[in-house]
C-alpha cells in the first residue's frame, strides 16, 4: 500500500486514493495514509459473527467511497464469494508467487522445498477462488543456491513494490482488457484520463 501511494504521488497519477480501510486498528498502513492525508477506518473482523456479516460491513464502508478499484494491500482475510463478485473486474492482490503455482501461504517454503529456479510476484483480477484470476502482471527473481525464505522473501518483495504499483496504474489509465481469464494491456491512450478512486484495505 505505501508503495502504491508513494507511485501516485510522485507520478502524480489521474487518481486519488480515497481511502485506506483495515480489519486492525494497529494495521501500520493506517498511521502511514494518515500522515499523508489519506481517509482511514477500521472495520474490526472480531466484532462480526460470520464473514458474511464482516464481509457485508467491509463492502458497506468501501462503497461509501463508491470506488473505481479496490486493491488489496496485505489483508489476509480470505472474502466470501459474494463481496468478490460485487467488485468483480475492479479489484487486485498480489501474491507472493508466480501464479498459478503455490497459491495460499508460505508461498518461499512450497518454492524452496521443490527446487524451482525461478520465483516472484503475480499482480492478479480477485475471483472467489483463492489466489486464482485474471494475471495482470508477474516479476521473477531467481532461486539462489543456499536460499533462506527470508532472503528469497525479501528479493521478491522489492519486484512486488514496483509491479504492484504499475498494475494499478495501468488500470487508473484504463489499460487493463479483460478478456475472460486473460488480460490485455492496450496501449497508452492519447490524452489524460478521468481521475479514478481507489481504495486499499
Amino acid at each position: 500500500m505505501e508503495a502504491i501511494v508513494r507511485a501516485a504521488q510522485a507520478e502524480k497519477w489521474p487518481a486519488r486514493i480515497s481511502a485506506v480501510i483495515s480489519n486492525r486498528a494497529d494495521a501500520s498502513g493506517l498511521e502511514f495514509a494518515a500522515a499523508h492525508g489519506i481517509p482511514t477506518a477500521v472495520v474490526p473482523s472480531r466484532d462480526y459473527a460470520t464473514r458474511d456479516q464482516f464481509d457485508a460491513a467491509l463492502r458497506e464502508k468501501i462503497d461509501a467511497y463508491a470506488p473505481d478499484l479496490v486493491v488489496l494491500a496485505g489483508f489476509m482475510r480470505i472474502l466470501t464469494a459474494p463481496f468478490v463478485e460485487h467488485y468483480q473486474g475492479r479489484m487486485l492482490n498480489i501474491h507472493p508467487s508466480l501464479l498459478p503455482s503455490f497459491p495460499g501461504l508460505a508461498t518461499h517454503r512450497q518454492a524452496l522445498a521443490v527446487g524451482v529456479k525461478l520465483h516472484g510476484a503475480t499482480v492478479h483480477f480477485v475471483t472467489p477462488d483463492l489466489d486464482h484470476g485474471p494475471i495482470v502482471a508477474q516479476a521473477c527473481v531467481p532461486v539462489l543456491e543456499g536460499d533462506s525464505e527470508e532472503a528469497l522473501a525479501e528479493r521478491v518483495l522489492q519486484q512486488e513494490h514496483v509491479i504492484y504499483p504499475r498494475a494499478v496504474r495501468w488500470f487508473v489509465d484504463g489499460r487493463l482488457l479483460l478478456e475472460g481469464a486473460r488480460v490485455r494491456l492496450l496501449p497508452a491512450a492519447a490524452g489524460a484520463p478521468e481521475s479514478a478512486s481507489v481504495i486499499a484495505i
